[in-house]
């Protein structure tokens, strides 16, 4: 039989065959001598409709519902405005927990044994998961059990059993995770990085310790979804093989089954707390051949989804690092000079606060002052001088001809919508999206450069061996001196955590 990713993978190599040849294999065209002879014919798609797809169910639950009978599947997700920023920050891990449990702890009439074997009976495919701003859970399924399945299902949603048993060993794997988190550079990185950008009281820079698992039980998992998981807090998203009115009758009688006892109406958008980074070089000792290097500091917050600087903000940093090998970075750090086989930007802006500017990369540790170096020299360079009209036409090309790959299936179709409708976008910014990149000038570029990339406030975070890091390469053409004294405030040394509790092992930070 063949599934589903083997079917996209024949119809994209059919694509192919037929573009090889000018008109498609049936127009009896000559197949070109080389791939630079093909030629193609403008790039038609037309955006789909998203208030044809949009349902409005029991208890005024928005729904995106995409027919698709191509093959005999369904897929539905269900978002919900909840997450983390809604748990005590002595129970750290409590939302993560209760997604987790939601689908391995049972649900309904069944314990967590008999309802992992009732999914498998019908072949279905169950995910639930909370995070800070978003809980989501989903379900796949064929058409030929969509009934069964959407029972399971929104028995899994509305009554989940968090069996104590499935519950202990969940804590047991997250502890042993735990003891491990110091080993992986990354998870030390992404760490420390968020407490230098946003501080400890943030709700993403909660880390889980021992404390925060012992402190959570049962009861605070059923708390916090007879609070939270409710039909107000709903977005849902379902495409495939289902007549549409048929599906959105199911849907309304099943969350008709929720209980309204002990709802509670999540604070919404998430508040992130007050913090100001200070700027400066910060280390993370690590007794590694490479070193692991973040350069970044805060963007702001999205408040106009229709904003010309937004677009030209991508476009800055797809010149800049975000757009693959053609980017100033990769070209610079990795094809010129050989510093790192990869070399990245990534400028965010927040959907619910400021989010941050992200530079990236990894070197051997007697280089990385000279690849900070250059990345240094290109956020001023990007700043101070216009980006070339190649470069532009390059990366605005990218995005335009890209675009529709966002709409590439029913299930991206409905999905989109519905994170439309999440996240307070509005559905018409996909349809002036292609026109405002095209609108886009070097001009645009260098201004908004000039106005959201800011110096004299950058973070750089290092995880590495910092006595080989420090003296820079035996060529002399970087030392971490000149790169501090390039981004001021100093270095200073990161004490060492325990990977359990995170407590310092030093209190004291040490200076230099």
């Amino acid at each position: 039989m063949i599934n589903r990713p083997q079917l996209r993978t024949l119809s994209l190599l059919a694509l192919f065959v037929g573009l090889a040849v000018p008109g498609g294999a049936q127009s009896g065209a000559e197949i070109v001598d080389h791939p630079t002879e093909l030629t193609y014919g403008p790039l038609d798609f037309e955006l789909p409709d998203a208030d044809s797809y949009r349902r409005e169910l029991t208890g005024g639950v928005p729904a995106y519902l995409v027919e698709d009978r191509a093959l005999p599947l369904v897929d539905i997700t269900v978002r919900l405005r909840i997450g983390s920023y809604l748990e005590p920050a002595e129970q750290a891990g409590l939302a993560d927990l209760t997604g987790t449990l939601m689908r391995t702890g049972g649900a309904g009439e069944l314990d967590a044994k008999a309802f992992d074997e009732a999914v498998e009976a019908v072949a279905g495919n169950f995910s639930s998961f909370i995070g800070s701003t978003s809980g989501r859970m989903s379900m796949n399924c064929l058409s030929t059990v969509l009934d069964e399945c959407l029972d399971l299902f929104f028995s899994m949603l509305g009554e989940p059993r968090f069996d104590a048993d499935r519950l202990d060993l969940a804590k047991q794997n997250e502890l042993e995770n735990l003891k491990q988190r110091n080993d992986d550079p990354a998870s030390v990185a992404g760490r420390e990085g968020q407490w230098l950008l946003y501080g400890r009281d943030h709700v993403e820079s909660r880390f889980v310790t021992d404390s925060s698992l012992s402190a959570i039980g049962r009861e605070d998992l059923a708390a916090f979804h007879r609070g939270y998981v409710h039909p107000g807090h709903m977005v849902i998203a379902a495409a495939g093989d289902f007549d549409s009115d048929e599906l959105a009758a199911k849907l309304s009688a099943l969350l008709d089954r929720f209980d309204g006892e002990g709802r509670q109406q999540a604070s919404w958008p998430p508040q992130g707390a007050v913090y100001e980074p200070a700027p400066g070089v910060y280390v993370a000792r690590q007794d590694i051949p490479q070193g692991r290097v973040q350069i970044g500091h805060r963007t702001f917050r999205r408040q106009d989804w229709g904003s010309p600087d937004h677009f030209a903000l991508a476009m800055m940093d797809s010149v800049l690092g975000n757009g693959g090998f053609t980017t100033r970075l990769m070209k610079r750090i990795r094809s010129d000079e050989g510093l790192a086989y990869g070399a990245y930007s990534n400028f965010r802006i927040g959907n619910y606060w400021p989010a941050n500017l992200s530079v990236t990369f990894q070197s051997k540790s007697e280089t990385v002052a000279y690849a900070a170096k250059i990345a240094l020299e290109e956020i001023d360079r990007i700043r101070a001088e216009p980006v070339g009209e190649d470069e532009l036409r390059t990366v605005k090309a990218a995005a335009v001809e890209t675009f529709p790959n966002s709409f590439d299936s029913a299930l991206a179709v409905a999905q989109v919508f519905a994170q439309d409708e999440f996240l307070g976008r509005p559905h018409s910014y996909w349809r002036t999206y292609r026109e405002n990149v095209e609108a886009v000038t070097t001009a645009d570029v260098q201004r908004v450069a000039r106005r959201y990339l800011s110096p004299d406030r950058l973070v750089m975070l290092i995880v590495g061996d910092w006595e080989a890091i420090e003296p820079g390469d035996s060529d002399g053409r970087a030392t971490m001196a000149e790169v501090a004294g390039k981004i001021g405030g100093g270095v200073t040394m990161l004490p060492v955590r325990d990977p359990v509790s995170l407590e310092a092992v030093s209190l004291e930070l040490v200076e230099q």
